[in-house]
């Protein structure tokens, strides 16, 4: 068995073929997936989405991308965080991408998060672009190694890698390891323990060669899975147990797992 440890099944390029992209996603023997909040207003159905459907899990958060949305405080992302099958708080994390400074708002985003994970017990689920050294510093700071998380889609260096792993953070391969491109982010994909290691699609963007330019879907991880594989040199099946085995753990996921073989 598989999981896409990180998609977002109620954007719309999803959300209105729900039921063949299960159907798909089953097939490929993908048993479980992780539904992302990024904004509060999207959290019920995130949430009610992912009750409705056995293997599917959710998390709340707004993403650090979006402005002109409803700004949660600790208690808020504590209650939502409280609901069934909510087993994480994100996404979060810094972008200075597409943002211009002053980023003091983003950065204070950031903190809450942290703080409502620390306060509700659960992992965080960290997006960082062009942001790496203040992600890190915010993390330390706020003491985010109690809870850990995962760096999601990540396509930083080593340095970044072995720094949130040093804070317990498990590191989330997206298909972008698979582009051509990538090799040195492929080296990264070597290094990490395997006991710290996930993937998957942030479908429905990124899909992973062979199904570059079509919408991403969690069916399409076992591709992000084979390359992985591949650049560890170890089978498919292998790596297939092990991030599953790390996703379970670091979700606190336990009894009731589809059985479903790849």
């Amino acid at each position: 068995m598989l999981v896409d440890s990180h998609c977002h099944l109620c954007f719309p390029e999803l959300r209105e073929r729900s039921g063949e992209i299960l159907e798909r996603m089953h097939a490929a023997g993908i048993g479980m997936a992780l539904n992302i909040c990024t904004t509060i207003e999207e959290s019920a159905e995130v949430i009610g989405f992912a009750g409705a459907h056995e293997g599917l899990y959710a998390t709340v958060g707004v993403h650090p991308d979006n402005l002109e949305v409803i700004e949660p405080d600790v208690a808020m992302l504590v209650d939502l965080a409280s609901r069934p099958k909510v087993v994480g708080i994100g996404e979060t994390g810094l972008d200075y991408y597409r943002l211009a400074e002053p980023l003091d708002w983003q950065r204070e985003r950031f903190r809450t998060h942290i703080r409502a994970a620390r306060a509700a017990r659960k992992p965080l689920i960290i997006h960082t672009r062009a942001s790496a050294a203040d992600t890190l510093r915010i993390l330390r700071e706020e003491g985010a190694s109690e809870v850990g998380g995962v760096m999601h889609c990540f396509t930083e260096d080593a340095q970044v890698a072995r720094a949130a792993l040093d804070l317990g953070f498990y590191i989330s391969f997206s298909g972008i390891v698979t582009f051509k491109s990538a090799s040195a982010l492929r080296e990264v994909a070597r290094m990490v323990p395997s006991d710290r290691i996930l993937v998957e699609t942030d479908s429905p963007y990124l899909a992973p060669v062979p199904m570059r330019g079509q919408v991403n879907e969690p069916a399409f991880v076992a591709h992000v899975a084979q390359c992985v594989a591949g650049v560890r040199g170890i089978p498919v099946e292998i790596l297939a147990q092990q991030t599953t085995d790390n996703f379970l753990r670091l979700f606190n996921i336990l009894g009731n797992i589809p059985n479903v073989i790849s």
